[in-house]
């Protein structure tokens, strides 16, 4: 008996790329759906359905709707949302890289877990053209179960439904990886060479409700971990590099210091010129944008400071390119050619 050759795969090992998402248009509508699959999340929000989604769709959505839709518009761009520019433009750039690494047989695809284009659907469409091995790398290089943690349930829920469902690898965190720490020095030194340096600078990062740590999330520990890396390869003293958490929501007691309450307290300390960085967004986006470089600015000039300057997160910069592709390459063994074969950076 003769079996027939098997039909050429297209695109049959994918690395995919997953950030948390964004409203597709800075308008009430749009930021709601957004928000409701958001929150609807048992990761993000913990707390029992019967007591959560009533008050969710009863009161928060009401109330947080126009509120972000005006924060979201302040940030928006003729290109649209920056999370998902920056975030295409990283892709773009990485998958160049992953492709001439591999002779084209690898690509680099990015999905939102919330939003479009959804994980759901990136992956669907990649097991028709094919899939054969998948590395997940989801946009957070510390780990929590609000963020990778739900990328990773989104992903696994989709698989159950693909027959056959192929080979997974997943990077779960990259929070002290060399690559990542010397990308975020690069970027600090790069703009203190053109703005010069602060006093302080502050490292903040999305906070987390502090049960969620109680219970065996180690992201604290990571952020932190992080922060003694990178003051160590800037070659800061202790005293001169903070850490804070921002984007509380809610009365619970979440990871502290907060990033406000620390900007507000500075000018009383004599500290009127702070330099911010947030590590732990791969992209810049509302968080960054908004929240720091807009709302935390004013508030920190209001209690007597006198210049915030926030650094840009990594973006597409060619240091977060060639970092992320330094952790595919040690996490994707067997799909690049020799590193003999290496070819010139092209980001």
């Amino acid at each position: 008996m003769t079996f027939p050759d098997p039909a050429p795969a297209s695109g049959a090992d994918v690395v995919l790329l997953v950030n948390l998402g964004t409203p597709d248009a800075p308008t009430p509508a749009a930021v709601r759906r957004f928000l409701a699959e958001f929150l609807s999340d048992r990761r993000v929000i913990d707390a029992p359905r019967w007591l959560w989604l009533p008050l969710l769709y009863g009161v928060i959505l009401n109330v947080r709707t126009r509120r972000s839709a005006h924060a979201y518009a302040s940030i928006w761009t003729e290109r649209g949302s920056p999370l998902r520019v920056y975030s295409e433009a990283l892709a773009e750039r990485l998958d160049r890289r992953v492709r001439a690494q591999t002779a084209g047989r690898v690509r680099v695809v990015l999905a939102m877990r919330y939003g479009q284009p959804s994980i759901a659907a990136v992956v669907e469409r990649l097991q028709a053209a094919g899939l054969r091995r998948l590395l997940l790398l989801p946009l957070y290089p510390q780990y929590s179960g609000t963020s990778t943690g739900t990328a990773v349930d989104a992903l696994a829920a989709t698989l159950q439904r693909l027959h056959p469902a192929p080979e997974l690898r997943c990077i779960d965190n990259y929070h002290d990886d060399p690559g990542y720490i010397s990308a975020l020095a690069e970027n600090v030194e790069k703009f203190w060479k053109t703005h010069g340096r602060a006093p302080k600078l502050l490292l903040s990062f999305h906070g987390i409700p502090q049960r969620y740590v109680r219970h065996g999330d180690p992201y604290f520990d990571q952020c932190l971990a992080t922060a003694q890396r990178l003051r160590a390869r800037l070659q800061m003293r202790d005293d001169d590099l903070l850490v804070a958490f921002q984007s509380r929501v809610g009365r619970a007691a979440w990871l502290q210091p907060y990033t406000e309450q620390v900007l507000a307290e500075l000018p009383g300390r004599g500290i009127r010129h702070i330099q911010v960085l947030c590590p732990g967004f791969a992209v810049d986006c509302l968080e960054t944008l908004e929240e720091i470089a807009l709302r935390y600015r004013d508030r920190f000039v209001a209690a007597g400071g006198e210049r915030l300057d926030y650094i840009p997160a990594l973006n597409d910069s060619p240091e977060h390119v060639e970092a992320l592709l330094a952790l595919i390459r040690g996490h994707a063994a067997g799909w690049f050619e020799p590193t003999s074969a290496m070819g010139a950076p092209t980001a």
